[in-house]
C-alpha cells in the first residue's frame, strides 16, 4: 500500500466499519464477527480509553483484518497507531502536520475534508483518494456529484451518517469508491455480545453493490 495511496483499500469491499470500542474484551470477537461476514477493512476510531489496546488485540489475534486508527488529530496519535500494528490511518481532517508524520511512520492516510479548498489542499499535498466527513451534514450526495467537476481525479469515502439503505445510492456515484459506516456495529449487539447479528450486518454491507 503506498504512503499516499490508501486506495487499494476499496479492493476488501463497498463499507469500511466506523468502530468504537468500549472494552478491550470486545475488540477481538468483534473482529472476527466482522471478518466472518466478509469485511475485512477495520477502522477503529481513537475515541475511547482503550482503543489502541483494541488495535493491537486485533492486530495480533486477527491476522485476516487490515487494521486502520481512526480519528488521527495529532502527531501522537499517528505514531501510537502505528505502534499498535495500524496498517493505515483515517483523520478527521487535513493538516500538513498529520500527513508528514504518516510518511514518516510509512503509515497510509484517508484523511477528512468537507470543502473544496480542502480537497485542493490534500490534493496539492498528493492525496488523490479522501473520506467526506461529516458526509450527509455537508451535503451528501449533492456535494459528491458537485465535486466530481472539478475534482474528475479525486475519489471519496464518505462517512458520516451514512446507512445500510443509503449506502448504495452513494456507491453508485463514479467518485466514490467505498463508504465508510457505523451502523454495522451497533452499540447494543456489542454489548450484548450478539456477533452472530453483527457478522450478518457485515455479509449484508459486504453484498452491496458499487
Amino acid at each position: 500500500m503506498s504512503i499516499l495511496n490508501t486506495l487499494s483499500l476499496t479492493s476488501y469491499g463497498p463499507v469500511i466499519p466506523v468502530i468504537v470500542i468500549q472494552r478491550l474484551e470486545d475488540a477481538v470477537p468483534l473482529a472476527q464477527a466482522l471478518v466472518a461476514g466478509g469485511v475485512r477493512v477495520l477502522e477503529v476510531t481513537l475515541r475511547t480509553a482503550c482503543a489502541l489496546q483494541a488495535m493491537e488485540a486485533i492486530a495480533r489475534a486477527v491476522p485476516e483484518a487490515i487494521v486502520g486508527a481512526g480519528t488521527l488529530r495529532t502527531v501522537e496519535d499517528v505514531r501510537a497507531a502505528r505502534n499498535a500494528g495500524c496498517q493505515f490511518g483515517v483523520s478527521p481532517g487535513f493538516t500538513a502536520e498529520i500527513a508528514a508524520a504518516c510518511i514518516e511512520q510509512g503509515l497510509p492516510l484517508l484523511p477528512g475534508v468537507s470543502t473544496a479548498s480542502e480537497v485542493m489542499q490534500a490534493n496539492a499535498a498528493g492525496y488523490s483518494f479522501l473520506k467526506l466527513f461529516p458526509a450527509v451534514a455537508v451535503g451528501g450526495i449533492h456535494l459528491l456529484k458537485a465535486l466530481s467537476g472539478p475534482f474528475p481525479d479525486v475519489a471519496f469515502c464518505p462517512t458520516g451518517g451514512i446507512t445500510l439503505e443509503t449506502a448504495p445510492q452513494f456507491l453508485s456515484l463514479p467518485n466514490v469508491k467505498v463508504c465508510g459506516g457505523s451502523w454495522l456495529t451497533p452499540q447494543d449487539a456489542v454489548d450484548a455480545g450478539d456477533w452472530d447479528r453483527i457478522t450478518r450486518l457485515a455479509a449484508e454491507a459486504a453484498a452491496i453493490r458499487r
